[in-house]
């Protein structure tokens, strides 16, 4: 990301700001927040979002079976291609000592 820093420092700062501003805690606590996102990432297929999440997740107290659950649900959602980043999730949790 940082060459993307450089060539587009006000999109970076923007999306930073957003961002925080929105995963904090607030009417749904930090832990369910970092669960939806870890599901989006699942159900968007993005192995980068799903690695960032799972750490997040764990940080905001969330646990494995909490976890494998929300990424679930992503699968229900958006079907096969979810269901194959299910291996991603697991690899994250490992890879966070899970």
């Amino acid at each position: 990301m940082g060459k993307v820093q450089t060539l587009a420092p006000d999109m970076m700062k923007g999306f930073g700001s957003l961002f925080t501003s929105v995963m904090k805690e607030g009417a749904l606590p930090l832990k369910y927040k970092e669960l939806i996102a870890l599901a989006m990432g699942v159900g968007s297929c993005c192995e980068p979002c799903i690695n960032l999440h799972v750490k997040k997740c764990l940080n905001a107290g969330a646990t494995k079976e909490e976890i494998m659950e929300a990424a679930s649900v992503a699968v229900v959602m958006q079907g096969g291609p979810a269901y194959t980043y299910m291996p991603a999730v697991v690899d994250a949790l490992e890879a966070n000592g899970q």
